[in-house]
């Protein structure tokens, strides 16, 4: 079926996400680590970004999961198009500046760019962590009404450091319900798509959900899905997610760009918003249009849903 699109909206929908990401990162990066039964404990429910946390963040402050979505889309942006080149090196260049975060896996990989030039490492068992899925985003925008290019950046990006088949089918499911999302289809629209990527990969299968926020890919989507369908506006998703604890910024993250494309920039706390540094808001804001200005739903393709 042929959807009609009303480019403002997706455009409102691409920022919301990026946003969205953003500060789902800022308030999960609080809690990163802990349990939810120690956040509960300490805090009760967390629901404010306040910073802090083991990296003892500033309100509003971001982590590695915005920062490398950030370097792919301003990769993008100045290739005019998805190069993995262009966005391995945008990555170099920011782990030469010492982020004050990164994963072992991120940093192995960009790391082995650096000093070989190879675009994917070998398939490895340690590979399927959420590094590429936190960060597939830019190319999900980049790719909107056109899912085979969406599946070839999805897995090229997630390559860069994590070559596992768990990965590549997260990053690609991710990637869909962006799509969706960002062309205003229904939650029981984007629940089908993630139905019939279990159904290829049952292990990505969100229900009955396992209560864990790991690191591990699958546990990462299980979160978020389980959370993005049982609950009803951006903010009970985001706490919901979040208040689960574990690798809570990047559930976090990846949580907000998904239900921020889901539900636009009027679903976005402004008080959470707010939080985050203006000139990065200006970034991500720009970035979205852009991506979505490069995308074939700006050239007036037809997204088959």
């Amino acid at each position: 079926m042929a959807l009609s699109v009303h480019l403002p909206d997706v455009r409102d929908r691409a920022r919301a996400a990026f946003l969205g990401l953003a500060v789902g990162d800022a308030l999960g990066a609080t809690v990163e680590f802990m349990t939810a039964g120690e956040i509960r404990a300490s805090i009760g429910v967390h629901h404010e970004v306040t910073g802090g946390g083991w990296l003892r963040l500033r309100p509003g402050q971001v982590t590695d999961d915005t920062e490398m979505s950030v370097c792919l889309a301003q990769a993008i942006d100045a290739a005019g198009g998805w190069s993995a080149r262009a966005a391995a090196e945008r990555l170099a260049r920011w782990l030469r500046a010492r982020p004050i975060d990164v994963g072992n896996t991120c940093r192995a990989g960009i790391r082995r760019f650096m000093l070989e030039g190879t675009l994917e490492g070998p398939p490895g068992e340690w590979d399927a962590g959420n590094g590429g899925a936190m960060r597939v985003l830019p190319v999900a925008l980049l790719t909107l009404a056109d899912p085979a290019a969406l599946r070839r950046a999805a897995v090229e990006q997630a390559r860069l450091t994590h070559h596992h088949p768990l990965s590549d089918a997260a990053c690609v499911l991710l990637g869909r319900l962006v799509h969706l999302a960002s062309l205003g289809l229904s939650l029981g629209r984007m629940r089908a798509a993630a139905a019939e990527a279990a159904r290829e990969e049952p292990r990505l299968g969100h229900e009955p959900y396992r209560g864990l926020s790991t690191g591990y890919v699958v546990d990462t989507i299980q979160t978020v899905l389980h959370f993005l369908f049982s609950t009803r506006s951006f903010e009970d998703c985001l706490v919901a997610v979040v208040n689960q604890g574990g690798d809570a910024d990047t559930t976090g993250a990846i949580a907000g760009a998904v239900a921020g494309a889901y539900y636009g920039l009027e679903g976005l706390p402004r008080r959470w918003t707010r939080k985050l540094d203006r000139v990065l808001v200006a970034e991500l804001s720009r970035l979205a249009d852009r991506l979505v200005d490069l995308s074939p739903v700006a050239r007036g393709a037809a997204p088959e849903v």
